[in-house]
């Protein structure tokens, strides 16, 4: 089981970027999703986040700028950014609440299932 982010990069202030994040393996079933964001020398920290039924959730610091989305039949997570700062630059990751199969069969759940991370960097 993975989750594979993707779409980050470089872009001035004011652009935009789409973060994708799909979630692969032997998934039972996904609840909420989400996407997170960790600056140099700063904690990671919640920039929105999804529940199955598209139920949103946005940091103030984000509101009207990002959208979070979602497709589940394809089991994938998007973030719409636009007028983007320079101090949106961070490592976002996505994250997911995913109940799957292990190889040997067991089924486990865990609340946060840990995608690598892709770097959105915004400049001035």
């Amino acid at each position: 089981v993975q989750l594979q982010a993707s779409g980050g990069g470089l872009v001035q202030a004011g652009g935009s970027l789409r973060l994708s994040c799909v979630a692969s393996g032997r998934i039972f079933n996904i609840g909420t999703m989400g996407w997170y964001r960790q600056a140099d020398g700063k904690q990671r920290e919640l920039v929105a986040s999804i529940t199955s039924g598209g139920t949103t959730n946005y940091a103030a610091f984000v509101k009207g700028r990002f959208t979070i989305s979602r497709d589940n039949a394809k089991n994938t997570v998007y973030l719409q950014m636009t007028s983007l700062k320079p101090e949106d630059t961070a490592v976002y990751y996505c994250d997911a609440e995913l109940t799957y199969s292990m190889n040997d069969g067991t089924v486990v759940a865990v609340r946060d299932y840990w995608g690598q991370g892709t770097q959105v960097t915004v400049s001035s």
